[in-house]
């Protein structure tokens, strides 16, 4: 679970500095820059398994096919910055397996990872450029820090009683997630060499490396016998997914011989044998009455019409085609299904899947959904996180998602709490030259701006009203969904103040 993020120097995120909770929402105009959020988390997901070079271009760079890594960097006018950095909190579970399948056990669960990486000009064949390591650490958070951070509910609406309970339900999930003690680093940088130390602390020389000489990251190489923290840590940011639900990928259907390790691809893949793996393993523990029809339940909030959902075997040609049945008994195979039917089946396989962790990130998750419908998705997707209220398990996994959205429908629907609002503000570099960069501001008096030594700002109310209501917005009682924000007292005040059309 990743629990903050800072980044520098990567396209238009300058001095980004970002807390993320079981859920967040990302809401700003197209072309802001939200997305480049998710391509830094994707990038530093890519970089746990993949070769620097390898990594850079794997992240899309405004729709150039062949273009420079350089475009990764942030530029001023002409001129590139010549640095990135990255900062990344998280939550790592507490026991896990590499790929050989011995297992591991990590010394602490609370982690930051820091990445610094150069540009340098290429020569010879790297003609294009060289991404140069030139800092890699992996530290320990303390226990005392971390239970600071994590508490992502704000109380001041509730009672006192209300409030005894909260913070007692939200201890019992921290002591399930937050443990072990550790002081020392277990990657570290010193004059241009990476030390990679082992588990059990200051014992043991570390192996040394020289960064600048590094293809990949020092992560990318940690396993589970001489390395275990660092092995969780580089398995929970692999497990970082960009979600791109594509309608022919949901379509597709799957031979038999994926069934045992079948997981919901990044766009959609693999859907029906993910979905058949779950009803064997559901089989065996009983954790749910019956797969399918907990799926048909979740998938008639979106479309009345479904009464029943199933795989179908086809053992001669050993294929898996998923079916959809009609109240009226009429039977649909998965291509004959609309996109939005679609990316809402996958959404709910993906939360059936428990064993499916880490971070889900997805773009404007209204597309292809029916207005009436978003609030279902956006539920779909909250159920998809872990639940702070009670201690993670099997059946209450260490997952969160973020998504992002222009859509005015989806930040009526999220709470307070799960929302930033992106902004694309003006800023001088050094030697004054003015230049755009994207903001992330959460709202007044939320949980984000209760942390000690923040850095937002937080968003006024009378500029989240502006977001939320279009032009010449016409004075209709009923007109407008209800809306989350509308009991808060500075909304009733900025409406007084301001003469904003009523939201209610």
């Amino acid at each position: 679970m990743l629990t903050r993020l800072r980044v520098n120097g990567f396209k238009n995120l300058v001095n980004v500095d970002v807390h993320f909770g079981p859920f967040t929402c990302i809401a700003g105009a197209n072309g802001v820059g939200k997305s480049n959020l998710f391509d830094a988390i994707r990038f530093l997901s890519d970089l746990t398994h993949m070769p620097l070079l390898e990594a850079a271009k794997s992240v899309r760079s405004e729709g150039q096919k062949n273009s420079d890594i350089r475009d990764l960097f942030h530029k001023i006018g002409d001129e590139y910055e010549p640095q990135m950095q990255f900062v990344a909190d998280m939550i790592i579970p507490k026991k896990g397996v590499d790929d050989l399948g011995q297992e591991a056990k990590a010394s602490i669960t609370t982690v930051r990872y820091e990445l610094v990486l150069n540009y340098r000009q290429g020569d010879g064949l790297a003609t294009q450029g060289l991404l140069e390591i030139d800092k890699e650490e992996l530290k320990p958070i303390s226990l005392q820090e971390s239970r600071r951070i994590m508490r992502f509910i704000t109380l001041e609406q509730s009672t006192p009683s209300e409030q005894t309970k909260i913070r007692n339900q939200e201890k019992q999930w921290q002591n399930s997630v937050i443990d072990g003690r550790r002081t020392v680093p277990f990657i570290s940088t010193e004059e241009g060499i990476i030390n990679f130390h082992q588990d059990g602390g200051s014992s043991g020389k570390p192996f040394r490396l020289k960064a600048a000489q590094l293809q990949r990251t020092v992560l990318s190489t940690a396993n589970a016998l001489e390395k275990p923290t660092a092995l969780l840590v580089k398995n929970e940011m692999k497990s970082w997914q960009m979600l791109q639900l594509e309608p022919g990928a949901l379509r597709r259907s799957d031979e038999f011989n994926v069934i045992s390790t079948a997981r919901l691809g990044s766009d959609g893949s693999h859907l029906p044998a993910t979905l058949y793996r779950l009803k064997l393993e559901n089989e065996q523990s009983k954790q749910i009455p019956d797969v399918y029809q907990t799926l048909a339940n979740k998938l008639s909030e979106l479309v009345e019409q479904v009464a029943g959902v199933d795989v179908e075997r086809d053992d001669r040609r050993e294929m898996l085609t998923l079916m959809l049945r009609g109240k009226d008994g009429t039977v649909f195979p998965a291509r004959s299904l609309s996109d939005g039917t679609l990316r809402f089946l996958g959404l709910a396989v993906l939360e059936l899947d428990q064993k499916s962790g880490g971070v889900v990130c997805l773009e404007e998750p209204e597309n292809g959904i029916h207005p009436d419908k978003i609030g279902a998705i956006l539920q779909l997707l909250k159920d998809m996180c872990t639940d702070i209220s009670q201690p993670v398990g099997d059946d209450n996994p260490l997952r969160q998602v973020i998504i992002n959205t222009h859509s005015p429908s989806v930040v009526q629907l999220v709470e307070d709490d799960n929302l930033l609002v992106a902004e694309r503000k003006e800023a001088k570099s050094p030697n004054g030259i003015r230049f755009s960069q994207v903001v992330y501001s959460p709202l007044e008096s939320t949980w984000r701006t209760k942390i000690e030594n923040n850095t937002y700002k937080a968003v006024s109310m009378g500029m989240l009203l502006g977001y939320l209501l279009p032009p010449n917005a016409p004075e209709q009682e009923g007109h407008w969904p209800r809306k989350r924000v509308r009991d808060r007292p500075d909304v009733k005040r900025v409406q007084q103040d301001t003469g904003q059309y009523s939201l209610f």
